[in-house]
């Protein structure tokens, strides 16, 4: 009986660690996506956000990307777009005059990472935010 209670508390316990866990992993999606993406796609990823109006591309709704993929979330797509630097250059470059690219976020990251975490550490980092942004896009699909 001891046992049975033992193992329903661990069961249970697990249960709320992955769910608390998925939490903090919808929360830094979405903290990185206030801090990198709204500006441009708008907070509710539909391509409105305030510098929107300046770009010489149109901004992209970023809610349909499964519909577009017919009703299948690209991750692996939306990760390597996001990241930039594979030679899949969906956003542009990073440079401030690129005509209103996305900037390459893998290079942008790993700027910011580096001296606090080094070279290695660092691309840890970079692909950690990338992945959480990608779940985070998941999570807000219509």
């Amino acid at each position: 009986m001891l046992i049975k209670k033992l193992i329903t508390s661990a069961a249970v316990l697990a249960t709320v660690s992955l769910m608390s866990g998925i939490a903090i992993a919808e929360s830094a999606g979405h903290a990185e996506y206030m801090g990198s993406c709204a500006v441009c796609h708008g907070d509710g990823a539909l391509g409105d956000g305030p510098l929107s109006k300046y770009m010489t591309l149109e901004v992209p709704e970023l809610t349909t990307l499964a519909k577009a993929n017919g009703g299948e979330f690209p991750m692996l797509r939306v990760i390597q777009v996001i990241d930039g630097r594979g030679g899949l250059r969906g956003h542009g470059d990073a440079r401030p005059d690129s005509g209103g690219n996305m900037p390459v976020w893998g290079d942008r990251f790993a700027a910011q990472e580096t001296e606090m975490a080094g070279v290695y550490g660092a691309e840890l980092l970079v692909r950690g935010r990338i992945l959480a942004l990608a779940q985070y896009l998941e999570s807000i699909q219509n």
